[in-house]
């Protein structure tokens, strides 16, 4: 799994996961933070929470043009430095009026500019590593790799946001979650400042990736025929069709942030004893991401030694996992970011296991395609919906359970794991599309406008993000079937038109 790939892969990858903890640290607070610091109604929590997610993945598209003309390498530096000071911004508590929001706001704007200018340049460098002859077969399974890089930050991500929300509250005397949600921001400044360590203290690896746009214009015409018109016209079309697919799956899958957050924080059971709150310590999720990839290594492992080591580590995390059980006696606490960790560990346990089972239909010819990849991983996405479906049958509506939490009464709420397993099947559905989608932009987009087309990619993420507000409008007087299933029709009319799609599709990625 990690042979024959290029040593600058690791390092982009590490450097990302820095920023990805930070961004994620905040993520997980944030729609909670605006309507318990400013009082915003779900509504507006999810217009500022839809527009703000836009502006992240819309800014690539200036990114990209600004690195084409002066260099990926001085954008991703300028980025980071950016979104510190945003973030910075946001950590200052100023309580939840007019000035409170103005810095809000201009602090968010700072972080989307930032993150315009590192996110999209880092992944074309990261798509540069496999021009290189020597990995050009690898650029698929490196995406994925760098794909489970990034949440490994953000798997600790909410732990980190929670707890150190907790500690505000227990021992500074914020005893307000909008003040004490600051800290979290204050978490994801430090993240940055390791971001850019590791950037620089690695640079050598991949330092021939951030040539600006003239150098590297020059490098694709000495190694690269040149693409006709028609070839550009249908590299570009095809471009295009994946971004207005990918659009609606972004609109569903980053309701994680919103009106699942939402279903988590009313609908979902407070605590959780015994057993069951062990999926909710982040160490146990370690263990079993060590037991997957130490498995793994077991059976690919040449030496008897690489076996031993491999046995070692299943034996210790198991052990620990014993541990833990036999500590499971108490009650928990559910905060509802936590749920938030669920997605980016089952994107780092699974990785493996997409790409052993992707490696076994290669060796057989029978790969699907990176555009079938994306069809059906918005039909995966559908099919999470479907669970949040059953899981809201006798529910009451939003509006009704607030009422019932204002007259101190507690409506009906559900198991956690309705949740858990939605979060299991959306992951499914994101190894299918996210990782091959941005592995067919490095691909296929013309040598020339290579940092252009990601920020495409991004952009179309943008719409999608913009469209998550939908998610708030929907949270109020419907019933809550009603809301998924909004996102069920949207999964499922995008699948139908990327399969209508894909013989145009297929015949530019070969």
């Amino acid at each position: 799994m990690f042979e024959n790939q290029p040593k600058g892969l690791f390092a982009l990858a590490l450097a990302n996961t820095g920023e990805r903890f930070g961004y994620y640290t905040m993520i997980a607070v944030f729609a909670l933070f605006l309507r318990s610091n400013f009082g915003f109604d779900p509504k507006w929590a999810g217009e500022i929470y839809g527009d703000f997610l836009m502006l992240v993945y819309f800014l690539p598209i200036v990114g990209g043009y600004l690195a084409d003309k002066f260099g990926y390498g001085k954008m991703v530096t300028i980025g980071i430095i950016i979104m510190f000071l945003g973030y910075l911004l946001l950590s200052v508590p100023l309580g939840g009026q007019t000035v409170a929001i103005v810095a809000m706001l201009a602090a968010l704007l700072l972080i989307s500019l930032g993150t315009g200018l590192f996110k999209g340049n880092l992944q074309v460098m990261v798509g540069n590593l496999y021009d290189d002859p020597r990995y050009a077969n690898q650029r698929d399974a490196g995406f994925s790799l760098f794909y489970m890089a990034i949440n490994i930050g953000a798997l600790f991500a909410p732990t980190a946001a929670v707890k150190i929300t907790e500690y505000a509250q227990t021992h500074l005397g914020y005893t307000a979650p909008g003040e004490a949600y600051h800290f979290a921001f204050m978490v994801a400044c430090a993240s940055l400042v390791l971001s850019i360590a590791i950037y620089y203290l690695t640079r050598s690896t991949f330092r021939h990736t951030e040539e600006t746009g003239k150098k590297a214009k020059a490098a694709a015409a000495a190694t690269e025929p040149e693409l006709s018109k028609e070839e550009t016209k249908a590299r570009i079309i095809a471009l295009l069709l994946v971004f207005a697919v990918v659009i609606f799956f972004w609109m569903a899958f980053h309701q994680n942030g919103l009106s699942l957050t939402y279903f988590a924080d009313e609908f979902t059971a407070k605590t959780a004893s015994g057993v069951h709150t062990m999926p909710f310590d982040v160490i146990n999720l370690v263990m079993l991401i060590l037991i997957v990839y130490a498995g793994f290594s077991l059976f690919q492992s040449k030496t008897a030694k690489g076996k031993g080591i491999s046995g070692v580590i299943i034996l210790a995390a198991l052990a620990v996992l014993g541990y833990k059980y036999t500590r499971a006696n108490g009650t928990i606490d559910i905060s509802a970011p936590i749920f938030q960790q669920f997605n980016p560990f089952y994107v780092v346990a699974l990785t493996p296991v997409s790409m052993a089972i992707f490696t076994y239909l290669a060796n057989k010819g029978k790969e699907p395609s990176a555009p079938r990849k994306i069809a059906y991983g918005m039909l995966v996405a559908g099919a999470a919906f479907f669970i949040m479906l059953f899981a809201s049958q006798g529910l009451l509506t939003p509006n009704e359970q607030a009422a019932l939490a204002d007259n101190g009464e507690l409506g009906p709420l559900v198991s956690p794991y309705w949740l858990i397993s939605t979060y299991l099947v959306l992951t499914f559905g994101e190894l299918l599309l996210s990782p091959m989608g941005i592995s067919f932009v490095s691909k296929v987009a013309p040598p020339k406008l290579k940092g252009l087309m990601m920020g495409g990619w991004f952009g179309a993420t943008a719409i999608g993000n913009k469209l998550v507000s939908v998610g708030g409008y929907l949270w109020g007087d419907l019933p809550l079937w009603v809301v998924w299933t909004v996102f069920i029709a949207v999964c499922l009319a995008a699948a139908i038109f990327m399969f209508a799609m894909m013989k145009r599709l297929e015949k530019v990625a070969k």
